[in-house]
């Protein structure tokens, strides 16, 4: 595999539709989780530096988690049916000549 289609490949970032179940699930139970957290920390310790902090690494190292496509992301992907030509199209197309 030469290092331009890599690049493309990766670019692409194709998953499959379990795959972005996943990945939604993800972000929602650790942005939630990080949301109190973050909370509770800046609460306690008196400071929105804290809060801010906390969600804000927290919302990157999440970013880093569900926006690449990993491979875990497109364990099932999908098998398209092949194409299938349309007869009524072409018997049209061949008796206007």
């Amino acid at each position: 595999m030469s290092l331009n289609s890599y690049i493309q490949e990766l670019v692409e970032g194709r998953i499959d539709f379990a795959g972005q179940a996943l990945v939604e699930k993800i972000a929602h139970i650790v942005l939630i989780a990080t949301t109190i957290v973050s909370f509770i920390a800046g609460f306690v310790l008196q400071s929105l530096t804290v809060t801010f902090s906390i969600f804000g690494a927290s919302t990157l190292l999440l970013a880093l988690i569900v926006l690449p496509p990993w491979p875990m992301f497109n364990a099932h992907p999908v098998k398209w049916l092949p194409r299938v030509e349309d007869k009524s199209k072409s018997t049209e197309s061949s008796t206007a000549r």
